[in-house]
């Protein structure tokens, strides 16, 4: 059953627990499309992993000494970009979602990394087909049934004299504080000691997750 996934240098157990967690959170009618694992070039013992699936995008991390493993997932309608950066050694993808989330997995070969990048922007393609078409639907439904409401004959009515109504002012609608997005925030400052250098990409991917996992 994982043979599929194993084409592109990954690793076969890694894939296998994967796999074999990703089949009990499938929906009806999703299946699973690409798995990339993370190899690292010295101790890769507990890599982190990506999988798509038709309808999402999953980022997976062991926990407790790969015991356990944590997950953060995110629908094709919520992601805004994806990205890959080829390093020296290995690959970086990553996503993007529409309030501002920034997910990642280093350290990938590189030929996953790649097909990663092609399944996501074939899957983001077919989202934003398939929101055209919901949006042209609902265009022609509302025309059709502006036309039958024209259609429809008028009786005669007699004149009715015009009854003035005096306005009623309308109370300001009450002004809230925009309350701040306590994750955003806390995403932020972890990546900018990732970026100032104060922690890895690991630690700050494993801390991502984990912040999201809270929430």
């Amino acid at each position: 059953m994982i043979d599929k996934f194993l084409r592109d240098e990954q690793d076969p157990k890694a894939v296998e627990k994967i796999y074999t967690r990703l089949v009990d959170l499938l929906t009806t009618g999703e299946e699973i499309l690409y798995i990339a694992v993370q190899k690292k070039p010295i101790v890769n013992l507990f890599p982190d992993c990506i999988a798509l699936t038709n309808k999402r995008i999953l980022f997976f991390s062991p926990a407790n000494l790969g015991l356990s493993i944590k997950f953060v997932e995110f629908v094709w309608k919520d992601i805004v970009d994806v990205f890959t950066k080829e390093e020296i050694i290995g690959a970086v993808f990553s996503a993007k979602t529409t309030n501002g989330v920034e997910m990642g997995v280093d350290y990938l070969p590189k030929v996953q990394a790649r097909k990663l990048y092609q399944y996501a922007q074939e899957r983001k393609e077919a989202e934003r087909e398939a929101r055209r078409l919901r949006d042209l639907e609902e265009k022609r439904a509302e025309s059709g049934s502006l036309q039958i409401d024209q259609a429809a004959p008028i009786a005669f009515q007699p004149p009715v004299p015009p009854v003035i109504q005096q306005p009623v002012p309308t109370p300001p609608a009450p002004v809230e504080e925009p309350k701040k997005d306590e994750l955003t925030e806390k995403l932020k400052r972890l990546k900018t000691l990732f970026e100032n250098g104060l922690i890895s990409q690991e630690e700050y991917n494993h801390k991502k997750l984990e912040l999201l996992s809270d929430f």
